[in-house]
């Protein structure tokens, strides 16, 4: 989800959007390790400013506020819940376009919060090939659909891999059962991501912005179109 989530952010900022980054997954927040920034641009009475990305994605976190980006957020779901709030409330976030939230995996307390406390347009749900995730991805369809948040579509990641020797493409992670889930819940499938060393490289050095992000212009183009 963090990839994708920092992927497409920086797919729309190359569009010419303006584009923030709310990174709502509090216990394992991964965004200012992807886009490469440790610290955030100040604050004033009015609050805090996000990270500026070299390509001027603004990004907030926890780990932005940490004095140790390993040290581990030991907090119960209300406060965590509470945290998401502030990094929308209290946060001054620059004439965003476009925000990319990253929600930890489930239907707790982050997802809920989110969307009862944004104002939301859509949710993207990001999956994997394992049969077992079909349940998982329903119950976060059916919290959308509960909450009343529209759901644009499935990616899912970590589809295939292609042998850079050969170009056969292999279901490392077995075969996809996206299709059906799809017809299930009457939702289109946005992407199939393929497993890619160089986007884990790029994410870990802090590169994300470098990535080309042509797999997921069916992302953006329902993104775009809400």
């Amino acid at each position: 989800k963090s990839t994708v989530t920092s992927m497409l952010a920086v797919a729309m900022a190359r569009k010419g959007k303006r584009v923030g980054v709310l990174d709502a997954d509090i216990t394992g927040p991964s965004a200012p390790t992807a886009f490469g920034v440790s610290e955030c641009q100040g604050a004033n009475d009015d609050g805090l400013y996000p990270a500026l990305t070299r390509g001027g994605i603004q990004v907030m976190s926890i780990n932005l506020l940490l004095d140790n980006a390993s040290d581990p957020v030991l907090w119960r779901g209300p406060i965590i819940a509470g945290a998401v709030k502030q990094f929308w409330t209290d946060v001054i976030w620059n004439d965003v376009d476009y925000m990319f939230v990253d929600m930890p995996p489930g239907t707790g307390d982050v997802p809920l919060t989110v969307f009862q406390s944004l104002p939301i347009d859509g949710v993207i749900i990001v999956t994997s090939p394992q049969e077992l995730v079909s349940m998982i991805v329903g119950k976060a369809v059916r919290m959308a659909n509960m909450m009343q948040v529209p759901v644009l579509g499935l990616v899912e990641n970590y589809s295939y891999f292609r042998c850079p020797d050969c170009g056969r493409e292999h279901a490392i992670f077995g075969e996809s059962h996206l299709a059906e889930t799809a017809m299930k819940y009457h939702l289109p499938v946005l992407a199939r991501l393929p497993i890619d060393p160089n986007v884990a490289k790029a994410c870990d050095s802090g590169n994300a912005e470098s990535l080309a992000c042509e797999e997921l212009e069916p992302v953006l183009a329902a993104v775009l179109s809400k």
